[in-house]
């Protein structure tokens, strides 16, 4: 006998029910609240069953059901996540009244579970889920760090316009040190600590750069006072602090991704944080039956429009995860510089007539075939072997 469980997650409770596979309703209509507690309750009901006799379905709904999922995986459960949208269209198909209740819905998902083959959770639920927290948590923080490097910008445009070209238009450590230790023009034509300069650049910043930078500064055109001075340090101290923030969250991303060793990090060009946003985002490889259900997962899967005897692909769908195309698309980008099999693919997409970002998005594609392939077969990037 199996069991089927339905769970309609939200908030502060759960809804849930459960039929058997000959479709008696063992419990109906019951819920438990989202607490320890709550979850004490629904695994009272199930202990009667056999672990391996019970399947477990909720909808993919944020993290609401984060807690739930933790709490199954430690009690030996296993359960499977649904797409809302499929959970809608089969409620549709059942029937044709529109009756949208957290009851109705947990009741849906048992018999549509019981409909489709069960695939349960992966067991690096929690790592995929802190690799996921950790790689959105830089993303922002690295946008809020962008934000404050504009504002540093403008500011030197007014005290000293001439020194972000001489960085090439960077805001490299050197730069930070320099403006955090002497703040303006005039202390800065008058620097004299040039190794101190020359250590933090790590040997890069020459003598000839110290002595043209000082002269930079003699004859600039900006202009300075106490609240331009008190704005610099301000900006440099709050974009330091989140360099510090990235660089802590970069080394525990570091741990947990050589820790689970994905065969992603093979391919040329593919560091610790491409290869931890891309396994985060999607999850458990294994549970993607074929490379084109990752295209789609990603959003780079073309839509086809059709009409009559008239079919052509129109653009990529741009559905599912934005962060993960910004990933992907990025990779690419890094890929094509260290592997020429990717390298002379984008060559030849660009011989065909097609623009650089839709070469691009093959490149990707490609990239999503390549990693499929290696978590699938758990092997290593081989070149000899692509097409």
């Amino acid at each position: 006998m199996i069991y089927y469980v339905g769970i309609d997650i939200s908030k502060y409770k759960h809804d849930f029910c459960i039929i058997s596979n000959t479709g008696e309703l063992i419990v109906e209509n019951s819920s438990f609240e989202n607490n320890e507690k709550g979850f004490q309750y629904l695994l009272e009901l199930l202990k009667p069953y056999d672990k391996s006799q019970v399947r477990i379905a909720f909808e993919a709904t944020g993290h609401y059901s984060l807690n739930l999922e933790l709490f199954l995986t430690n009690q030996e459960y296993s359960f499977m996540k649904i797409n809302p949208l499929v959970v809608h269209q089969f409620l549709k198909a059942r029937s044709l009244r529109r009756t949208k209740t957290d009851k109705a819905d947990s009741l849906t998902m048992a018999f549509y579970l019981m409909s489709v083959p069960y695939k349960p959770n992966s067991l690096l639920l929690y790592h995929i889920y802190t690799l996921k927290s950790l790689c959105r948590a830089r993303e922002q923080l690295i946008k809020e760090r962008s934000k404050i490097a504009v504002l540093l910008t403008n500011q030197l445009d007014l005290t000293f316009p001439e020194i972000k070209p001489f960085f090439n238009n960077k805001i490299s450590s050197t730069l930070l040190f320099i403006l955090d230790r002497y703040k303006n023009i005039s202390h800065i034509s008058l620097m004299k600590d040039f190794n101190s300069i020359s250590n933090v650049s790590r040997g890069k910043f020459s003598y000839a750069k110290f002595v043209k930078l000082k002269e930079l500064a003699k004859n600039s055109v900006g202009f300075h006072n106490e609240n331009t001075d008190l704005l610099i340090s301000t900006y440099i101290s709050i974009y330091n602090d989140f360099s510090d923030k990235i660089d802590s969250i970069d080394k525990q991303i570091s741990t947990i991704i050589k820790e689970l060793n994905p065969r992603i990090l093979s391919i040329p060009g593919i560091g610790e944080i491409s290869a931890a946003s891309i396994l985060a985002e999607y999850g458990d490889i294994s549970n993607f039956s074929s490379p084109n259900k990752m295209l789609a997962f990603a959003g780079l899967d073309p839509s086809i429009i059709q009409s009559g005897t008239l079919q052509y692909n129109g653009r990529m769908v741009k559905h599912g995860s934005g962060h993960l195309r910004y990933v992907l698309m990025n990779s690419a980008m890094i890929i094509l510089r260290y592997s020429p099999t990717f390298y002379d693919f984008y060559l030849k997409k660009r011989s065909e007539g097609k623009c650089h970002r839709v070469a691009l998005s093959h490149v990707c594609k490609k990239l999503i075939r390549v990693i499929y392939i290696l978590e699938k077969k758990q092997i290593n990037f081989d070149p000899s072997l692509l097409k």
